[in-house]
């Protein structure tokens, strides 16, 4: 019989792990010739988000829980579930049930019936996302489509089933800045894609605010593209042969018409552009410097405080 790991980030979310719980439940009755595991990661809740996951852990074995020690985000929460489980096709679900249970038997015939090794899963629209966000969105996958060579699909999820030989290639990588999606697509692998309408939360509140989501692009585009190394580069030769125009422009007009101070305004709005352009550079540079940083002081990505995962069976 094989065996479906379901692994379920949660940061606070007391209120819908039980409605997660119950749901997930009916699905794999109706999966009987698989066997489940049930994978909780507790990012650092401040609420009961690790006393329910216990209670249910002691009235199902196949409930499992991982409590950190503290907040290190859910790329950590997925990356620690993916290599503490021990199933033959391995999930990662969001437990407000945005990503809809349902869609489990099918992406289990992707794999097993049509020889996929990944189903994934991609929303076709933001309903319930504000404006910005919207926007924010679809620019950022612009953007990075643009700019990097691996393959980011507009709307994808983490949501998917992935075979235990991509699992495996995915938690080799163990790079500290984590940006699941870029992974997902970096390691290839036939994958199939299902759409579906974006889900509301069942309970409690969203974490990601703007500058979350913000930092969380920045560590897709860093992560997957040099880019913007590039580009600022290019600038910076850009503006030092305009530079060197506008040199021998004001030299040539002093020696022409003498030196009028009536230029003073223009010669600060140059200066104040030239520097902010300057410091641009710098910020993306320093950007990529910071990533090094983190990558090179070799920090876990996690630190287990407590967890009823015994050990790994499944290789």
């Amino acid at each position: 019989m094989k065996k479906i790991s379901i692994i379920i980030p949660c940061y606070n979310e007391e209120e819908a792990i039980p409605l997660f719980y119950e749901e997930i439940n009916k699905i794999s009755k109706d999966l009987e010739n698989y066997e489940f595991e049930f994978i909780f990661v507790n990012d650092g809740s401040k609420d009961k988000s690790a006393i329910i996951m216990k209670k249910l852990a002691k009235k199902d074995k196949r409930v499992k829980f991982i409590n950190f020690s503290r907040n290190f985000g859910k790329e950590a929460a997925m990356y620690a579930g993916l290599e503490l489980c021990s199933g033959d096709f391995i999930t990662t679900m969001d437990v407000d049930l945005q990503d809809p249970p349902s869609l489990l038997p099918e992406m289990i015939n992707g794999i097993t019936n049509e020889g996929y090794d990944c189903v994934a899963t991609k929303s076709t629209s933001r309903k319930g996302y504000s404006f910005f966000r919207k926007l924010f969105t679809k620019w950022f996958y612009k953007i990075i489509g643009k700019i990097s060579k691996t393959e980011m699909i507009p709307g994808a999820r983490d949501y998917r089933l992935m075979t235990r030989q991509m699992v495996n290639t995915i938690i080799n990588m163990k790079e500290y800045n984590r940006y699941s999606k870029g992974l997902f697509s970096f390691v290839g692998f036939k994958t199939k894609w299902i759409d579906f309408e974006n889900q509301e939360r069942v309970a409690g509140t969203t974490k990601w605010n703007f500058w979350k989501l913000f930092s969380y692009a920045l560590d897709g585009i860093v992560g997957f593209s040099t880019a913007p190394l590039i580009i600022s580069s290019i600038v910076g030769i850009i503006f030092c042969l305009i530079s060197f125009i506008i040199i021998i422009f004001i030299i040539i007009r002093t020696l022409i018409l003498g030196d009028p101070t009536s230029g003073w305004p223009s010669l600060v709005c140059i200066i104040f552009f030239v520097s902010g352009i300057q410091l641009f550079c710098i910020g993306i540079i320093g950007q990529y410097l910071s990533k090094v940083y983190l990558e090179v002081k070799g920090r876990p990505i996690y630190i287990i405080k407590e967890t009823n995962i015994k050990e790994k069976k499944h290789e």
